[in-house]
């Protein structure tokens, strides 16, 4: 009760050599195992083997035919057809073997194209057909002994396809079974994520069998098969390893929906191709499809999703053993929509605090009341840097990144109204100070020049002094240094936490105050003031921050400088 694993001419051979019928050869287990490892045995063969699923590849409207042999009655068959990326018509049909060869039992061989018309001239009966793209199968518990023909057919478009025969189904059981409920069932729906729960396969659960479970996730459509998914990935695609126990992973880590193109992958199958049968074959663009085999859990989350957006999820149980699969019912889910930002009003000349969440952003709106010719837009960055946009009625009119204080003046329009987006900074929550006007003079902060460090002199140290100096600018504004004693252990990280350059004079303690100057210089070469600061103890670490206050009152603090005293004078 086997397939004939034998190549076909050789089968016919066999057949007719002599009056006698001919007994086929019998499943050598241990040579049969070592054959469907050898993946070339049965490429391009028109042989299914008993018990092995074989890959093939069909041209369109080019039909191919598969046999096999069932030597007795009452045999077991089950014929299961995969289709892959395209709809297939196929057909199993069966004629009996010649016992006898012709040659009125001379026992001489015919020739061998007179013995493949005298098996396969007649069509045969046909026991099952079917026409779609579902997988589907052929099973009985008494097939009759004979020629069994499969015949398929793709009409729509070159495509692969997997067919699997057996003649002993209960035993081999190479798929996993699906549970009496096969959906997935989506248990939580956010904004940027879906989490996902599923039955066990009973393959898993009662029989024992390695199995893993592999997720599709894409915007298109379900997939019926892995098969139909393998066909969409491209070939160096391989699957995701499984997470670490108790952490859900997350396949999507990219600004849109959608995967980084491989450079090396698009020079391969970037150009056309001329196979041996002389058709042109171009590459398939790449799809916003990705799978990630997550081990034996029926539970998983999938996250970075983007809001408001429709998702397919499919479930694959895969048997690790003989890495055949099967299909969970799809499904599909919308991400919740996000919610609207509330837009905060300007008012003209007026500065306003806003804070953003990590990764977050912030919409503003500034509508003058008047007609204008400029606008002007102050930014205080308080922390790390920020990215600001502007549109006037839509139009994107600026759009760049801001450290410290910036300031912008766009041209004016009647009756315009300004939609001003800003983006917080990766690395954490971003604060910033935001003032619009359409009064030239109306500036509330301090200008800055472009370096906002303050030096030491190491040979003015003394045991009780530090000389310091700082940068001006052409305007004349105040300037407040304070000193703070730290401890010796005070690093460049503890002073970075501190740098949030809106906290003004007013939060400091007013014994840390050393003095306040106006300074400005219209060369500005020359903007430059120096101070010491007295009255320090030997070997001690301070910590010196510089304040600019500007007309408004506003002010900004240079970058903290660590100094230390002389131990020994």
């Amino acid at each position: 009760m086997l397939l004939l694993r034998c190549p076909l001419p050789l089968l016919l051979l066999l057949l007719p050599l002599g009056s006698r019928p001919q007994k086929l050869p019998t499943r050598d287990e241990e040579l049969f195992q070592m054959q469907i490892r050898d993946k070339a045995f049965f490429h391009d063969s028109s042989v299914i083997p008993d018990g092995a699923e074989i890959s093939s590849y069909l041209f369109r409207d080019t039909p191919k035919r598969y046999f096999f042999v069932v030597e007795e009655d009452n045999t077991p068959l089950a014929v299961t057809v995969t289709p892959c990326d395209a709809p297939l018509e196929w057909k199993l049909s069966v004629q009996e073997l010649p016992e006898e060869a012709s040659g009125e039992g001379s026992g001489d061989p015919e020739p061998l194209e007179q013995q493949k018309q005298q098996i396969t001239s007649e069509e045969g009966t046909e026991l099952f057909s079917y026409k779609g793209n579902d997988v589907e199968y052929f099973v009985s518990s008494s097939s009759p002994s004979g020629l069994y023909q499969l015949d398929l057919l793709s009409t729509e478009k070159d495509t692969h396809f997997k067919v699997y025969a057996t003649t002993t189904p209960e035993s081999d059981q190479p798929y996993p079974e699906l549970p009496y409920d096969p959906r997935i069932d989506v248990t939580s729906l956010g904004h940027t994520t879906v989490t996902l729960a599923w039955k066990p396969s009973p393959t898993a659960s009662l029989l024992r069998q390695p199995i893993q479970y592999c997720i599709v996730i894409n915007k298109e459509h379900n997939f019926k098969s892995l098969c139909a998914v393998e066909a969409k990935l491209s070939s160096d695609d391989a699957f995701m390893m499984a997470p670490k126990p108790g952490l859900d992973f997350s396949p999507f880590d990219f600004a849109h929906f959608g995967f980084p193109a491989d450079n090396n992958s698009g020079k391969e199958r970037g150009f056309l191709k001329l196979s041996k049968f002389g058709r042109q074959t171009s590459p398939k663009p790449r799809v916003d499809l990705h799978r990630v085999c997550i081990g034996n859990k029926n539970i998983f989350t999938v996250s970075d999703l983007k809001p408001d957006t429709q998702y397919y999820f499919d479930m694959f149980a895969v048997n690790t053993n003989t890495n055949m699969s099967t299909a969970y019912v799809g499904t599909f889910a919308r991400t919740k929509e996000e919610a609207k930002q509330k837009t905060v009003e300007l008012k003209d000349g007026k500065v306003t605090d806003v804070f953003i969440k990590r990764k977050g952003a912030k919409f503003l709106r500034f509508a003058p009341v008047s007609s204008h010719q400029k606008v002007t837009f102050s930014v205080h960055s308080c922390l790390d840097a920020v990215q600001i946009q502007v549109r006037r009625d839509g139009k994107l009119l600026l759009s760049q990144s801001v450290e410290g204080v910036r300031q912008f003046q766009l041209r004016g329009k009647a009756k315009a109204k300004y939609l001003i987006r800003l983006k917080g900074s990766k690395k954490g929550a971003s604060m910033l100070k935001i003032l619009a006007t359409t009064r030239p003079n109306k500036q509330s902060f301090p200008s800055l020049p472009e370096d906002t460090r303050i030096k030491a002199f190491d040979k003015l140290r003394t045991c009780s002094s530090v000389t310091v100096a700082w940068l001006g600018t052409q305007e004349r504004n105040k300037f407040c240094i304070y000193k703070r004693e730290v401890d010796d252990n005070y690093n460049e990280e503890q002073k970075k936490r501190e740098q949030n350059q809106c906290l003004g004079p007013d939060t400091r303690k007013k014994s840390e105050k050393v003095l306040c100057k106006y300074f400005h210089s219209q060369n500005i070469q020359k903007a430059v003031t120096t101070e010491t600061i007295r009255g320090l103890q030997p070997g001690k670490s301070y910590l010196l921050d510089v304040y600019v206050i500007g007309h408004g009152g506003h002010s900004v603090k240079y970058q903290s400088k660590l100094v230390k005293t002389r131990k020994f004078c």
